[in-house]
């Protein structure tokens, strides 16, 4: 299986957002977002691995500031590490008011997700390699594996400290 770059499996969405996303602060949910980030990650994950992909697990995201209801919120994702059968997609969340284009978009939220490829049955299926392009990508690449060392580390010290 030949490794294939970011760019390949790249995807962006948008969508308007409206008042019935909204919470008990008026502001469009933190749940809406990430479900937002979720399907655009999913898109992604299931490009670069070429068939069916699953969430295993959000590894972090940040809310940076507030969207507000007529935001028009888009999101962008890309492949940051691939494994055997894992990946971890990087998606950025910008949103921009619906009724001035003026304004540039404002980076509102970041995650990281980890997804793994699945055959038919439901089981882990080998995915492609991933080759970096431009010095922004390799950045990413080292970054996903330090967070993928911290995240095999906690749960070694976690299931050791329920051995204990």
């Amino acid at each position: 299986m030949d490794a294939r770059p970011p760019s390949y499996a790249r995807v962006s969405l948008a969508l308007m957002t409206h008042s019935a996303e909204a919470n008990l602060l008026g502001n469009v949910h933190g749940g809406e977002i990430m479900k937002l980030a979720d399907s655009t990650a999913g898109a992604v994950a299931s490009r670069h691995s070429g068939g069916p992909a699953v969430t295993a697990q959000m590894d972090e995201m940040a809310f940076l500031h507030p969207v507000h209801v007529g935001d028009i919120v888009r999101t962008s994702a890309q492949v940051n590490w691939a494994g055997r059968s894992s990946m971890e997609i990087g998606v950025r969340v910008e949103a921009q008011p619906w009724n001035d284009a003026s304004d540039a978009p404002r980076h509102v939220a970041s995650a990281y997700f980890v997804f793994v490829a699945v055959d038919e049955a439901g089981r882990p299926r080998p995915v492609p390699g991933l080759a970096p392009e431009t010095p922004d990508e390799e950045r990413r690449m080292r970054e996903a594996e330090i967070r993928r060392r911290h995240r095999l580390a906690r749960k070694n010290a976690i299931e050791s400290d329920r051995l204990s």
